[in-house]
């Protein structure tokens, strides 16, 4: 057992866009926080895991294809591997847990 402190705490990315923190790594998974500040800009490309994004704070919406949902505190969507993905509208400081199966880039990158 492990307990991961500070997992999915907002962390302001300076001037960045964004800021992704891994925080576990383990043979099947990884777990990360990733923020977006209130009018920032999620410059994140599909990626070669599934993921599952639990909001812990924040408001915005993500689209993915022609879909499209308002995310919150407490929010879970999963994204399959691939699939194209973006959040926008970001009206408060967003700070998502976000777990990747295998994890993150273990997996060649889409092409």
């Amino acid at each position: 057992m492990r307990l991961i402190e500070g997992a999915g705490d907002f962390t302001s990315p300076g001037d960045a866009a964004n800021h992704y923190a891994e925080q576990l790594r383990v043979p099947d998974l990884s777990l990360g926080t990733y923020s977006i500040p209130a009018g920032g800009l999620d410059d994140q490309t599909p990626h070669s895991e599934d993921e599952v994004y639990v909001v812990r704070a924040g408001r915005a919406r993500l689209l993915s294809g022609s879909r499209s949902v308002d995310v919150g505190p407490g929010s879970v969507v999963y994204v399959p591997a691939g699939e194209e993905h973006t959040f926008v509208d970001v009206s408060a400081d967003l700070a998502l847990l976000v777990i990747f199966a295998p994890p993150y880039r273990s997996r060649a990158e889409p092409e």
